[in-house]
Order: C-alpha cells, then sequence, then structure tokens
C-alpha cells in the first residue's frame, strides 16, 4: 500500500477567499458611496437666490443636503446613493436632478402646473467619484 500524504496549504480556501471578496466589495462601494454624497453635499451652495439652470441647486433651508445618503447593499452587492424621498405632493429632489412639470398650489391656493429645469447635483458627483474608482479597487481584496 502507498500512502500519499495531501499537503491542504496547496489548495484554495474557497470560504476564507469569498470572505475576503466580499469585505473588500463592501469596503471599497461604501467608500466609494461616501465620497459621492460628500460631493453631491458640497456641490449644493447656501445662498438666497435660485441656481442656474444645469447648475446644482442653491439650499434655502439646508435640508435636501441633510436628506443625502448613502447605503450598501449585501444582497446585491451594491451601493444606493442620493437623497431621502420628502413627504409631499411634489418629489423636490427628482425635480430638481432632472427637471419637470409639477402640480402645486400657487400662493392663492390655486392648484397650477410648474415647469422645472434641471439642476443636477447627483450625476455630476456621481461622475467626478466614477473617475477614482478604479484606484480604489486596487489593493483591496486582502
Amino acid at each position: 500500500m502507498i500512502g500519499i500524504k495531501i499537503d491542504k496549504s496547496m489548495f484554495f480556501d474557497r470560504k476564507k477567499i469569498m470572505n475576503a471578496v466580499d469585505a473588500g466589495v463592501r469596503k471599497v462601494l461604501s467608500k466609494f458611496g461616501a465620497f459621492v454624497r460628500t460631493a453631491a453635499r458640497s456641490s449644493i451652495r447656501k445662498r438666497n437666490s435660485v441656481s442656474q439652470s444645469g447648475q446644482p441647486p442653491s439650499s434655502h433651508t439646508g435640508l435636501l443636503k441633510k436628506l443625502i445618503y448613502f447605503g450598501y447593499d449585501a444582497v446585491r452587492k451594491s451601493v444606493v446613493i442620493g437623497p431621502a424621498p420628502l413627504r409631499s405632493e411634489v418629489e423636490a429632489p427628482p425635480l430638481l436632478e432632472y427637471g419637470g412639470r409639477a402640480r402645486r398650489k400657487n400662493r392663492k391656493g390655486k392648484a397650477v402646473i410648474a415647469t422645472y429645469e434641471a439642476r443636477p447635483y447627483m450625476q455630476p458627483a456621481f461622475e467626478e467619484e466614477k473617475k477614482k474608482l478604479s484606484d480604489m479597487w486596487r489593493n483591496s481584496i486582502k
């Protein structure tokens, strides 16, 4: 009978590798989400005047800046970044980002259709931080 001894150190530990990959993905995507959130928040300036069309919106109350969050989704291995929904008739964050039309009440209480010009703040922040993403992945799995 011939005895064969198998050196287990020569094989991959699948669970250990998958855990390392998961931790690396979570770390990179969470960092990316935090950077995009910070860039979007900092693009919104506090001022009393209305921003120019195509430029990030002005902050009159500071609410929009406070409502921008990010969250890592472990099931999908992705990150969600953006403003939390407001509880109102008109969803202001999407109207600011993309522009559009919404029904509002004017000062006299009469319903009118208002048209909003786009004042993107999330997409420009995402595109700016996306350039740095490849550097974040470098040496992320340990």
